[in-house]
């Protein structure tokens, strides 16, 4: 891939997966704000129930995709069909798995109906994906940043005029089937007539057991993320109630609709830390210190801000009846910090043929999220889910930096002492922030409160113009 190609195939994918998550976002505050907390409980249960057992039916088969039609495009097809083969077949059982283990937790009827919708647009979702994998695979991120976008903004029109109708929860949830139906068409329709790669299901012994044996690895890390990232939800449903998934819910997704932030940075970091491993271990202990860095800058204010403000935010947008999400979405946002800073940690192990360490670590973590979630639920609640969150994001960030010590060694003085200065900083902006937020809206302090940080962290020493000039580099570089 030539570097003009790298550039903008980046550019856009990263642009297309901005605008979807901003899309994404307002479109769930309109369904926050249209239905019940109840409501939005089962919404968001039905939703990451199954999304679990998509780990199934995707078994790492999508990378196994990317990675082969980008070694050679001639074996595209040949991967495809035999992926398209093995799935056809997975789908009915996996989606027959779904459907049982929802009746034998003894859900309500409506509930069930819900996932069984759901259920459907998981497996419509797991076949998008292999054609759009074999699109990344030869090299075009460009049209499936389009298709994200028009996805989502199809999703945004007709779930507005469902919510408008009040058609319920079911057909709600249905406007996902519609969108993900676009994306397998879209996604298939291109592969097809552009590449004269077709859908043609096939199932050759030999080809389905060296898929299996090469998506293995990636399939075990896909299972433990859906795990720890999905677990709470479904076990708070079941130790609980749907209010408190509501409840839950909407601080989950405040705080996490940053996460992109640190996967972009992250994707960025990535090519940078495999070339300094082979030629350079001080460029690498270098590039590692200073992405730890970049994040703390990013994050730190991020958090802070958002724990300051957000008793003056949740009502404003998602209503009255979500102010108890204030408190486990300020306990998140402590978890934020700790999630960007496994992005660079997680990058270095990968870079660094330490994947399985990675992996073990990932399912380390998924076993401790849900055994917290199983003592902190029954005592907390949703606070109980969002603690679970925050101790589970410092043990994988705890595990990880051990094993990087022993890798590079990274300037820990220079981030101790920036830490102090970038915290000092954000101290000052929440200070600013409490005092004035009695007296002015929230769309006016943001923006008070960002001067502050910024003004405060460079009169400290916290922020050069060289520090500045490094960023818009990385950034322009890789976006």
């Amino acid at each position: 891939m030539s570097k003009e190609k790298l550039v903008q195939n980046t550019f856009f994918f990263t642009l297309a997966l901005a605008i979807q998550k901003a899309i994404s976002f307002v479109y769930f505050i309109f369904i926050a704000r249209a239905i019940s907390v109840e409501d939005l409980g089962k919404y968001s249960f039905a939703l990451s129930f199954s999304t679990i057992f998509a780990m199934f039916l995707d078994f790492g088969m999508a990378q196994v995709l990317v990675r082969e039609s980008a070694r050679d495009k001639n074996n595209s097809q040949k991967y495809l069909s035999n992926v398209l083969g093995i799935k056809l077949i997975a789908s009915i059982f996996v989606y027959l798995l779904v459907v049982v283990t929802v009746n034998l937790m003894g859900y309500p009827a409506l509930t069930k109906k819900l996932v069984y919708v759901s259920g459907l647009v998981m497996v419509l979702d797991s076949f998008g994906l292999i054609f759009y994998s074999v699109l990344r695979g030869l090299q075009n991120l460009i049209f499936e940043s389009r298709g994200v976008i028009l996805n989502q903004i199809i999703i945004l029109i007709i779930g507005l005029l469902v919510l408008k109708l009040k058609l319920g929860l079911a057909i709600l949830i249905g406007v996902y089937f519609i969108g993900s139906l676009f994306n397998l068409i879209y996604a298939a329709s291109l592969l097809g007539f552009k590449y004269q790669v077709w859908p043609k299901p096939q199932v050759a012994k030999a080809m389905v057991v060296k898929i299996f044996k090469l998506s293995l690895p990636f399939a075990i890390a896909g299972i433990f993320i859906r795990l720890y990232s999905y677990m709470d939800v479904v076990l708070l449903s079941k130790l609980t109630n749907d209010e408190a998934v509501g409840i839950y819910s909407v601080a989950y997704k405040v705080a996490f609709a940053l996460q992109f932030i640190g996967v972009a940075f992250s994707a960025a970091i990535y090519p940078a830390f495999c070339k300094y491993f082979v030629s350079s271990q001080e460029l690498l202990a270098k590039s590692f210190t200073k992405a730890v860095y970049y994040l703390l800058l990013i994050a730190l204010p991020l958090s802070v801000g958002l724990m300051t403000i957000a008793d003056k935010v949740i009502s404003p947008i998602f209503g009255y009846q979500y102010q108890a999400s204030i408190l486990p979405l300020q306990i998140m946002m402590v978890a934020l910090v700790m999630i960007f800073l496994t992005f660079p940690v997680g990058a270095m192990l990968n870079a660094t043929n330490r994947q399985s360490t990675n992996t073990a670590y990932l399912g380390i973590i998924s076993i401790f999220n849900i055994m917290a979630n199983l003592v902190l639920i029954p005592l907390f609640s949703y606070v109980g889910s969002a603690l679970a969150t925050l101790l589970s994001y410092i043990l994988l960030f705890c595990l990880g930096i051990f094993t990087v010590n022993k890798i590079i060694k990274y300037d820990k003085y220079y981030l101790a002492v920036s830490f102090l200065k970038i915290f000092f900083s954000c101290l000052a902006m929440g200070l600013v922030i409490i005092l004035t937020k009695e007296y002015f809206h929230f769309i006016l302090i943001i923006p008070l409160g960002a001067l502050v940080y910024l003004a405060v962290l460079y009169l400290i020493g916290g922020l050069t113009k060289n520090d500045v000039i490094q960023l818009r580099d990385l950034v322009l570089k890789r976006a």
